[in-house]
């Protein structure tokens, strides 16, 4: 083959590329904390309604305004799409008092809603499912010392930060951003996604409804633990791409909670249909 040639074929092969990456949709998997249960009535550095703090949700939604999402998807499960709808809507029209509600402190609230309307969307989408469990529940088994050892670890490191943010250390912004760096959320999946493989031969303690205990083997009681946080990824994941199938949107933006980030971006990495937004590009490092 002359050169000619083959340099046609790789002209024609980045073409076909770039064409193909045109065509997928786009998906940033944004992570927060739940700010409801961050918030302590007696820390106000932690109260997002509190004036100060809502400059803060305002300056992190313009850090993701360039990405100009058109599909705005959160952690709330189908069933409650129409009280979403409802209170979407008195909040475009700044009808929503949002500390007269129960839960008016949390992200979707606070981070989606506030994006989407700037953005100027008509509806938030919830693509939560059921299940999950808490991790508590690995408490025994062979190598159960690797997996509480990581646990304690991981929370250490993670409480820092959280105290930093009471003190009035750390600003809101940067505590989010602390979220969503790989280093952050990927230890949480090796502890939640990994880590627990390699606890054998134990039991649950106190499984919630949650965990069906009647196909559990002991044998693999790590492993099994891993399937039910996956089980309901996968349904998230499922709710994600039908809803943006539905749309037709080109640049989705989920908000959840941290713990589901990584396991979530490696489904997406195995989805060639979809193109997986690093987070950092718009939020920094």
């Amino acid at each position: 083959m002359n050169l000619n040639l083959s340099f046609f074929y790789l002209v024609v092969t980045l073409i076909l590329q770039f064409s193909a990456n045109a065509q997928k949709a786009q998906i940033m998997i944004v992570g927060s904390d739940h700010l409801t249960q961050l918030y302590k009535s007696d820390m106000p550095n932690t109260d997002v309604l509190l004036a100060k703090q809502q400059e803060q949700m305002k300056g992190f939604t313009q850090l993701l305004i360039p990405y100009q999402p058109d599909l705005i998807m959160v952690e709330v499960l189908p069933g409650e799409q129409p009280r979403l709808d409802s209170l979407y809507t008195l909040y475009r029209h700044d009808k929503l008092k949002l500390d007269q509600l129960e839960d008016g402190r949390s992200e979707v609230y606070q981070l989606a809603f506030r994006l989407a309307k700037q953005l100027g969307l008509s509806k938030v989408h919830g693509v939560n499912a059921p299940g999950g469990t808490s991790q508590a529940i690995l408490d025994n088994g062979d190598n159960i010392s690797l997996y509480k050892d990581e646990g304690i670890a991981l929370r250490k490191t993670v409480l820092a930060q959280v105290k930093l943010l009471q003190e009035g250390s750390l600003s809101i912004i940067n505590y989010l951003r602390f979220i969503n760096q790989p280093q952050t959320y990927n230890k949480v999946h090796h502890l939640r996604y990994i880590t627990p493989a390699r606890v054998r031969n134990g039991t649950f303690k106190n499984p919630d409804a949650m965990v069906d205990t009647a196909f559990i083997n002991p044998s693999y009681i790590g492993a099994e633990l891993i399937s039910v946080f996956k089980n309901r990824d996968y349904k998230v994941y499922s709710n994600i791409v039908t809803t943006q199938l539905r749309t037709k949107a080109k640049r989705a933006l989920l908000l959840i909670g941290a713990a589901h980030i990584g396991s979530l971006q490696s489904i997406f990495r195995d989805d060639t249909d979809y193109k997986l937004v690093d987070t950092t590009t718009y939020l920094g490092k």
